[in-house]
């Protein structure tokens, strides 16, 4: 349990309501491999203002459950703000994308999803 996320501040969040952080874990696997996707495809195909929108979207999320993976994310995004074509973002968004398929099959398996 817990390798490749953290409850912490999902913990810290729910304040010891034990519904609260499922339902949070619940809504980890319905929006953030969606997003993810998206963001892969906005990425693939140089949508810069679509990448940009997407991580700026899954960074509370990411960040809440500790994925490891913040800054990669947030390079990601610049990317697509500042739309730095000349810049190879495949590598970071492989780190994230990795990071997202790890955790959302460990919270699967966590809680029972």
């Amino acid at each position: 349990m817990e390798q490749h996320y953290k409850l912490f501040r999902v913990r810290e969040l729910a304040d010891g309501d034990l519904e609260f952080i499922d339902v949070l874990a619940q809504t980890f696997l319905e929006e953030v491999p969606v997003d993810a996707q998206a963001l892969k495809e906005a990425v693939e195909s140089k949508n810069y203002l679509a990448s940009y929108q997407t991580a700026h979207k899954m960074k509370p999320t990411i960040d809440m459950f500790e994925l490891g993976v913040l800054q990669d994310l947030i390079e990601v995004q610049d990317w697509g703000k500042y739309e730095k074509g000349e810049v190879d973002i495949l590598p970071k968004l492989e780190i994230v994308l990795a990071a997202v398929e790890q955790a959302s099959q460990e919270i699967r398996s966590d809680f029972n999803l």
